[in-house]
């Protein structure tokens, strides 16, 4: 009898150790994922049930029941977080549970780049599957209370690549990126050079977004900054296409008239207006923004276009006709009024 119980106690540790063998087994077995990883979205409000039935569904996790008995013994079955995570490959249920906790989601990036309206800026935006569309254009009374006190919203968005988790509305990403703005702003015009023609920082950023549009050689800027600020100086109107343009919006079919340039009610024609347009014309970067408070040394007042991407700097009326002669009336073949992609 004693020979039969103690194979009895025998057989029942043997068979606690091989079930706790079988646990440990099914509890380090890798989640079943493609090679590449599989993202999967957490809800808000989701549970971990919830998750881990779906995750079984799909084939993903073969012991739902040891995942979530796992995690309520530990106390971690309500700290899971919502979002959307990447399943690496040989991920297994307890490395799954830390991510969740994690809170360590997938993130896209989107691209503003410098010299874009804010019209193209939204378009961008609105292309971005992964974004929350919630702005309704750039007049709508959130985007405008969230630039206050400017008035208008262009150029008070840094141009940069941001990451952002799905979901992401556009006015948070549009708050980042005003913000970035107005701390590279501050920033630029602490370490401005002195006794420039600017009444505030809005009036550099101005400047920033025209020097952004007029080159895109990033050593001309401090010249083009030259020109502009001179001109300032001695009361000459800055006659710079780019405004023009800006002013005309969807009324301009890439060429530039006369009339255009006699146009006085158009508020952005440097041409017959003094002084800086009345908002800027795009979004400049930060090499722009420096280059409009650190304007280079010289006497030029005028440039033009040569075609080759650079443009041709003139001190007198007389050099700049005859650079307008030589590079605009007489233009190469293969003309490019920016510079040849690299």
């Amino acid at each position: 009898m004693m020979r039969v119980l103690l194979l009895l106690v025998l057989l029942s540790v043997l068979g606690g150790i091989l079930a706790v063998q079988e646990l440990e087994r099914r509890w380090e077995q890798p989640l079943v994922l493609p090679a590449q990883g599989l993202p999967v979205m957490i809800t808000p409000g989701e549970s971990l049930r919830a998750v881990a039935n779906r995750l079984h569904a799909q084939g993903i996790l073969p012991y739902p029941d040891l995942l979530i008995l796992y995690a309520r013994w530990k106390g971690i079955d309500q700290k899971i977080k919502h979002g959307e995570y990447l399943l690496s490959p040989r991920l297994t249920p307890l490395q799954l549970l830390e991510l969740l906790q994690s809170g360590i989601v997938i993130e896209y990036a989107v691209t503003l780049p410098e010299g874009k309206t804010v019209y193209e800026m939204r378009s961008i935006l609105a292309a971005e599957p992964r974004l929350k569309t919630l702005l309704e254009g750039v007049d709508d009374a959130r985007l405008l209370e969230m630039i206050e006190p400017y008035q208008h919203p262009e150029g008070l968005f840094f141009p940069d690549t941001y990451r952002f988790p799905r979901d992401t509305t556009d006015l948070q990403l549009l708050e980042r990126a005003h913000t970035k703005m107005l701390e590279v702003l501050a920033q630029e015009w602490e370490g401005r050079a002195p006794d420039l023609p600017y009444e505030s920082p809005y009036e550099a950023l101005i400047m920033a977004s025209i020097i952004e549009r007029e080159t895109g050689l990033p050593e001309e800027r401090e010249q083009i900054a030259g020109v502009f600020v001179r001109r300032l100086e001695k009361g000459m109107r800055l006659q710079t296409d780019p405004t023009i343009i800006y002013g005309l919006g969807d009324e301009f079919d890439g060429n530039l008239k006369r009339l255009h340039l006699d146009d006085e009610d158009n508020a952005y024609n440097t041409y017959r207006h003094s002084g800086l347009p009345p908002t800027p014309i795009a979004l400049p970067g930060r090499a722009s923004i420096h280059a409009a408070l650190h304007p280079a040394e010289g006497t030029a007042l005028y440039f033009v276009a040569r075609g080759d991407g650079g443009h041709q700097f003139s001190t007198t009326l007389a050099e700049h006709e005859a650079a307008v002669r030589q590079y605009q009336l007489q233009r190469r073949k293969n003309y490019r009024s920016s510079p040849e992609a690299r």
